[in-house]
């Protein structure tokens, strides 16, 4: 495993990682590599994403109506589930 080492933090910015870290737990050194390594993976699901720009073969629905398309499912599989339940009692 590789170390790492970033040079002329200042010390405000390093006292609110620090406290960051404490707030959930971590050591400081832990908060930050949970940092990098969630930039890193993001960076992998960025690259993923590039390379579907452009395309056209998709779903042409705007975001509203696909929410409103998954709470409709929501709501039927709900209603599906009550009505099952009734029957079993």
């Amino acid at each position: 495993m590789v170390a790492l080492q970033i040079r002329g933090v200042p010390d405000d910015i390093r006292q609110t990682l620090a406290d960051r870290a404490a707030a959930r737990g971590q050591s400081l050194q832990s908060f930050l590599l949970s940092l990098v390594t969630d930039e890193a993976r993001r960076s992998t699901n960025l690259a993923l994403l590039e390379r579907f720009d452009g395309r056209q073969d998709g779903s042409q629905l705007a975001t509203t109506q696909v929410t409103e398309a998954l709470d409709q499912a929501r709501a039927d599989r709900e209603a599906a589930l009550s009505e099952v339940a009734s029957n079993a009692l």
